[in-house]
């Protein structure tokens, strides 16, 4: 069955002096302001785009790599995954970096690195991204 999950964005004004917000259909957050100053410059307390894409990945990777630990029979204590989306005005997106801490007990430092690996390149928001983006993975 598929899942549709939408989002909204009313937004007022020119690109460099107006403003916006996000709603989601599930309600689980927002509204959200959006705005071209915290996109271009990273100031200001409002989301951008990029912010939201890492959100995204962050939570898609932790949820592929908790499935491929849980089949192996050694599911994760915890995972804790920090996503940045580099953003360039006039370019766009530029690059992904993911950085994971995790702690699985019974699984050595090389069998967590390849089941990271594995979902760095499977959870589904890294092959959206996939020839668009590169994707790094540091672990810590």
């Amino acid at each position: 069955m598929a899942v549709d999950s939408t989002a909204s964005v009313h937004w007022e004004g020119d690109l460099k002096s107006g403003a916006g917000q996000a709603t989601f259909s599930s309600g689980a957050v927002g509204p959200l302001d959006v705005e071209w100053k915290s996109r271009s410059e990273g100031s200001g307390a409002n989301t951008t785009p990029e912010e939201l894409i890492a959100a995204a990945h962050a939570t898609c990777f932790s949820m592929t790599l908790s499935n491929i630990l849980g089949k192996a029979g050694t599911p994760p204590a915890s995972l804790d995954v920090t996503a940045t989306a580099t953003f360039v005005p006039g370019t766009g997106i530029t690059a992904m970096k993911l950085v994971l801490t995790g702690d699985v007990p019974g699984v050595s430092a090389e069998e967590f690195a390849a089941a990271a690996d594995t979902a760095k390149v499977n959870c589904p928001v890294s092959k959206a991204l996939a020839g668009n983006v590169p994707v790094t993975l540091e672990i810590v």
